[in-house]
């Protein structure tokens, strides 16, 4: 669930090789004016390779060195130094400099990673000579992180799994009686009784974060590539696919009876999608810390975004509706737990007592009680309608051991029903008014990053790092089955 990622920087603050080192070095690498493998394009071969190691730190918010070199008109201004390049002459250019030189200057910096490779730097170094220049059709002001997504085709995934893929994200269908797991840019549905794969759904999105089904049946997605976009979807699970060894294979990326909206797309990966009770609002939350709210009353294809809410420090792991549906729970890597009046676009309640990262929010279907789990290995209860000092008021809590990563509730007052999933390989059954522990469901052998219980409340499922989803009967805690949901995937034994 936590990832981390090196930042490399090329540009921060830099001066000009002097020519003593550059004889010591040598030249940076030139090529002929008669290279047999054409033109080198900004758009498809520089512009990613600087995405891959400058945008983290050259952003329009970071502006390292003063640069931002997310659209081609910045880039080309430079920040505190001098203009990154001299067109037609890669060794009298800062850019080059920086990149080949041993000494301190060094870009990206030995703390943030590895050199870039002598082919990259190649790469950078022709397009200088050449030019230069900026592709036709793209402007100048382009965002560059948009330009090089609408660009980027996504992968077919495996046909068969050799490794197992992380269940980030699974969800029973609304009559209980199919589950949708995500996989490798693809959501597979299984029948959890039998662990039987019935349909493969090929997405864009590398990884699927989470998922809500609309009144309509339509399945909302949120997820990504991490560190390079993420987006919210929506999926019609029963169009028409082909049929590859009795499994409906589907294209969720291209036809447009799969895929029927596409209502966000960012530049990092979505890990949070919550629905409203009266199934007329969506809400969604990721790393670019900001909340946003869609009226999709009109349907899934007419959505249009209301509120767009940006507070949290640091990147949202969760969002639920009140039942009102006029406040909404966010969960953050900030450590906090939030409420927010949607209508005032402000936090009228913070809940700080994890004191370490907080990945999933419940509020209990009366309204009272404001539940959130994290890092901190904790499940706890606090006070959710008193935000006269604008503090929730911790009621009790629970422990895991080990970090909590998702928190799932059934809202029917006969039933109310709440399960979490851990790092410690147990998914935990609770009593949502009262914070008494029900149940703990066991036999996975490794961390957990999705619980679901099914519509009708007579199911559990949950899945994690090794790719094995379990599914479990609630009155009983008993297995019901369990299965690998990377399809095609053999465990490999210990040789005897």
């Amino acid at each position: 669930m936590i990832r981390s990622r090196y930042l490399c920087c090329v540009l921060c603050s830099a001066p000009g090789l002097t020519l003593a080192l550059l004889l010591l070095l040598g030249a940076p690498p030139t090529v002929s004016a008669q290279d047999p493998r054409g033109p080198v394009s900004f758009i498809n071969d520089v512009a990613p390779i600087l995405k891959e190691n400058c945008f983290a730190c050259h952003d329009a918010k970071k502006r390292k060195g003063k640069l931002d070199m997310t659209t081609f008109e910045t880039l080309k201004k430079g920040g505190t130094k001098d203009e990154p390049w001299t067109a037609g002459k890669p060794e009298e250019s800062v850019l080059i400099d920086v990149l080949t030189t041993r000494g301190s200057s060094r870009m990206p910096p030995r703390e943030a990673g590895e050199r870039l490779s002598k082919e990259k730097v190649a790469i950078i170094s022709r397009w200088i000579k050449e030019g230069a220049k900026l592709d036709a059709g793209i402007t100048p002001r382009a965002d560059l992180m948009r330009e090089l997504r609408v660009r980027w085709k996504p992968p077919a995934p495996p046909t068969a799994y050799k490794y197992p893929a992380n269940v980030n994200a699974l969800a029973f269908t609304p009559d209980s009686k199919k589950l949708v797991v995500g996989g490798y840019h693809e959501l597979t549905v299984w029948d959890p009784n039998a662990g039987k794969l019935e349909k493969r759904i090929y997405t864009r999105a590398e990884r699927a974060y989470g998922m809500v089904f609309l009144p309509d049946g339509k399945l909302v997605v949120a997820g990504g590539r991490p560190g390079q976009e993420g987006d919210v979807r929506v999926y019609d699970l029963n169009g028409s696919g082909k049929d590859v060894g009795g499994v409906q294979i589907l294209d969720g990326v291209n036809d447009r009876k799969v895929l029927v909206a596409a209502l966000l797309d960012t530049d990092d990966s979505v890990h949070a999608v919550a629905l409203s009770a009266d199934g007329k609002k969506l809400a969604a939350g990721g790393c670019d810390r900001t909340v946003r709210v869609w009226d999709i009353s009109g349907g899934a294809a007419k959505a249009k975004l209301e509120h767009s809410i940006e507070n949290h420090a640091d990147w949202i792991f969760g969002v639920a509706f009140a039942p009102d549906g006029k406040h909404l729970l966010t969960a953050s890597r900030d450590k906090t737990a939030k409420i927010w009046d949607l209508a005032a676009k402000e936090s009228v309640a913070t809940f700080p007592d994890h004191q370490n990262g907080v990945y999933g929010v419940a509020l209990t279907a009366d309204g009272k009680i404001g539940i959130s789990v994290g890092e901190d290995g904790n499940v706890r209860f606090w006070e959710a309608t008193d935000r006269n000092k604008k503090i929730g008021k911790s009621i009790r809590s629970a422990s895991h051991g080990k970090p909590v990563f998702k928190v799932a509730l059934h809202g029917d007052p006969k039933m109310p029903l709440l399960a979490t999933c851990s790092a410690d390989a147990t998914v935990r059954l609770w009593n949502p008014l009262t914070g008494a522990a029900v149940k703990t469901l066991s036999g996975h052998s490794d961390w957990l990053y999705a619980v679901a219980i099914s519509p009708d409340g007579k199911q559990v499922a949950a899945g994690g790092r090794d790719g094995e989803v379990r599914v479990w009967t609630v009155p009983d805690g008993k297995l019901v089955k369990s299965f690998n949901a990377s399809p095609g995937y053999v465990a490999r034994t210990a040789a005897k």
